[in-house]
């Protein structure tokens, strides 16, 4: 073990001694797992005062446990960034959930006046597919199968058209903005 005074860049070592300020932080923190990203890549789980790796963060995630991934030296959130590296390995280890086309949609919103909208959207239908998945498994998947996914679908096509309608009526509004703003401007040419 070193001595001297410790660097900016030090991490904890692994094992009950190296646990006794992080699991304070972690229990401060509340019900949210706080794992510290090193600048060696390595996380560390303040939990089990532990490092873990991508697929230790992806089973947190499919077991629904609230946890935070910050940089151990500045504190900023970088789970956003961690949880697109687990995505970004699971397309490219097996059949890709996106196709090269859809990936090409969703850059082309970035910077357009849809971008805030569009994020919502897709949460809300992977939430809407979520729950069908999980009434379908609560059912066992043969009880009233053929009922269960027609009215589970009903509300997904439900859900979709009034998506479809507020998008419109966001479009509209823009319009009429633009419209408005435009002829403002004919009639003051002058300003």
């Amino acid at each position: 073990m070193k001595t001297g005074p410790a660097s900016a860049d030090a991490q904890p070592e692994p094992g009950p001694r190296a646990g006794a300020a992080d699991a304070a932080e972690a229990s401060s923190a509340g019900p949210e797992r706080v794992i510290k990203k090193y600048p060696n890549r390595r996380l560390y789980d303040t939990q089990t005062s532990s490092y873990i790796t991508l697929v230790e963060v992806k089973q947190l995630v499919m077991a629904q446990q609230p946890f935070v991934v910050r940089d151990a030296k500045s504190g900023d959130d970088l789970t956003r960034s961690i949880l697109l590296q687990i995505i970004l390995e699971e397309e490219a280890g097996g059949t890709p959930l996106f196709s090269t086309q859809m990936l090409g949609q969703i850059i082309r919103f970035y910077g357009h006046a849809m971008q805030g909208w569009m994020g919502g959207y897709l949460e809300k239908n992977i939430q809407t597919l979520h729950e069908m998945q999980t009434r379908m498994t609560a059912l066992g998947m043969a009880q009233n199968m053929a009922k269960s996914v027609e009215d589970s679908t009903q509300r997904y096509l439900q859900a979709q058209e009034q998506m479809q309608r507020q998008v419109q009526d966001q479009m509209q509004k823009q319009t009429e903005q633009m419209l408005g703003l435009f002829a403002a401007m004919r009639r003051n040419p002058g300003r």
